[in-house]
């Protein structure tokens, strides 16, 4: 069986096979070229448009995205700009692996350290929602530097865990 009929029978179709066929060396995350403050990485990274969050793995896109977030931009997102960010949860769960990570500490959020008259309680109250409405992880980290470190090790996981299954499934 060919990687391709692998992947489209477990609902993913890879646009890239040599990727993860030649895993280690072509292995690259991509940056949304729409990404204001992209974080900096030891694995190669490159920039890309991604129809879907910030942060992605070259020719799996379609498969695993990480949404970065600012403390003051997700109370935006729960507020002024809802429908938009609901939007971008709801193509998430078309996503084999969505997460949320947000660049603060849960202890920020639940002390109303930010920009916005939201209650802290109801930006909790959100996440708690939309973590159940759409299966989404979400990821506090207390500085940028940690925010990256997260993102790249859920990004790698999420390759290596791949890569597993796929060794798995051509046995």
């Amino acid at each position: 069986m060919i990687l391709c009929d692998i992947l489209r029978n477990r609902g993913s179709v890879f646009t890239n096979i040599d990727l993860f066929l030649t895993f280690g060396q072509l292995l690259k995350i991509l940056i949304d070229t729409r990404e204001r403050k992209p974080y900096k990485f030891e694995t190669p990274s490159k920039t890309a448009t991604l129809k879907t969050g910030d942060y992605s793995l070259s020719g799996a896109e379609h498969l695993v995205a990480i949404e970065r977030k600012t403390i003051d931009d997700l109370v935006s997102s729960l507020t002024i700009n809802r429908k938009r960010f609901e939007r971008e949860l709801f193509r998430g769960r078309a996503i084999n692996y969505f997460a949320l990570l947000i660049e603060a500490s849960l202890s920020d959020l639940s002390n109303g350290r930010y920009q916005s008259k939201m209650l802290p309680k109801a930006a909790i109250q959100s996440l708690l929602a939309f973590s159940v409405r759409y299966n989404l992880p979400i990821f506090f980290a207390d500085n940028r530097e940690f925010g990256a470190r997260i993102t790249e090790g859920l990004l790698l996981k999420y390759a290596k865990e791949l890569k597993t299954q796929l060794k798995e499934l051509e046995k």
